[in-house]
């Protein structure tokens, strides 16, 4: 009973932000039908999952199809005619050499969105190259303020351009598109790029750089590593706690808590000059004792702390427990669906499935006899 009950979306399989986006659709109560290539014809890579770990498919159904046999594609357009919108994460113009271009797909179905996700976008002079989520962050200018001075730039696998400038910004895309088709009824296409979306998730820094705010340079500013006060500092047994303290009233409760309130060094906040020696005493300070005495005295208070913790741990912690952040779903620790509705509660409702677990369902559900999906599979095309 999520808010996109009623919404059917049709996804073609891939890696990576266009299931992402897909997933987000589905724990939101959308049927969402995941259009997988047909046994034998599956692409295999180091990404490549059992199909009970390929998490963003949960909640989906599957129909493996051979997109080369024309049979496969009057499928699909069939399937279209009752379709809310449209995910491929292909390169540009491979929806095009199926015969299953914009064009095509909004002749059948006036109302669609047809999202699409790239990582360069779908016009530009880098739109026919390959690349993943570490380039098109390069690119956008995202990545070059991630990690230290001293080391080359670095960021959390997947998640700045697949998922925040990927597979997010494709749904919020779609979602805005859904209204106005429901309102004109009038679909469109969406061109989702991991550039574009990773570029527009730096327009804060971006302000503070031009208003002389932001330095040009990685760990030298207020937010990235740079001051004492919000930085991440190892602990005696290994493990890493992070520090928030940007405002001077949490400033203020943080070198309470440590015993520094009166220590003149420390009352010169916002001084760059003076960072990287208080950044020394700090990790003195935090690799004297375990990561634990450092929860017990500052977590739950105003010193914007929390211990950094990893994926084993994550879902143990007290809060995230009593949140339920996480969940698990045939016997597979995972997140669970966020944001939360007060009203339609977005949900899990399977597990991944197999590959064209669902074809004939799906399929008897689009009005296909039993007799024309038997040809179907006869003809290879199922």
């Amino acid at each position: 009973m999520g808010p996109l009950e009623g919404k059917r979306i049709l996804e073609f399989a891939g890696l990576g932000a266009a299931p992402f986006c897909g997933m987000l659709f589905a724990d939101m109560g959308a049927e969402v039908i995941v259009i997988d290539r047909k046994a034998g014809a599956t692409q295999e890579s180091a990404a490549t999952l059992a199909p009970e770990f390929m998490l963003a498919n949960r909640g989906k159904r599957s129909v493996a199809l051979d997109l080369k046999q024309p049979d496969a594609v009057d499928v699909i357009l069939r399937l279209l005619q009752e379709a809310d919108g449209l995910i491929e994460g292909f390169r540009p113009g491979v929806m095009e050499r199926l015969g299953l271009s914009p064009d095509i797909c909004l002749a059948t179905n006036p109302k669609l969105v047809y999202g699409r996700m790239t990582g360069w976008g779908q016009t530009g002079p880098l739109a026919q190259a390959a690349g993943h989520d570490l380039n098109y962050i390069a690119l956008s200018g995202a990545l070059h303020f991630a990690g230290r001075a001293d080391s080359p730039p670095t960021s959390p696998a997947t998640i700045v351009g697949d998922i925040c400038g990927g597979g997010m910004m494709l749904a919020v895309g779609m979602l805005a598109a859904m209204l106005s088709a429901q309102a004109t009824g009038n679909g469109q296409v969406i061109d989702a790029a991991m550039t574009d979306g990773s570029a527009l998730a730096t327009t804060l820094v971006y302000g503070m750089l031009k208003g002389g705010r932001w330095r040009n340079s990685r760990e030298s500013n207020l937010l990235d590593g740079g001051s004492h006060w919000y930085d991440c500092y190892e602990c005696a047994d290994g493990h890493y706690v992070s520090l928030g303290a940007l405002e001077p009233e949490f400033y203020a409760v943080l070198l309470e808590k440590l015993g520094l309130e009166n220590d003149r060094a420390f009352r010169a906040q916002y001084d760059p000059e003076q960072w990287s020696e208080l950044k020394r005493r700090l990790s003195e300070i935090f690799k004297s004792r375990p990561r634990q005495h450092w929860c017990d005295l500052l977590e739950g208070s105003d010193v914007c702390f929390a211990p950094v913790l990893d994926f084993e741990e994550a879902p143990e912690h007290p809060h995230n427990r009593g949140r339920e952040a996480f969940t698990s779903v045939a016997g597979v620790t995972q997140p669970a669906p966020a944001p939360r509705f007060s009203f339609t509660a977005s949900e899990i409702s399977s597990p991944p499935p197999k590959p064209g677990q669902h074809t004939d369902d799906v399929l008897q559900s689009a009005g296909y006899s039993a007799e024309e999906i038997d040809n179907l599979r006869k003809r290879g095309a199922i």
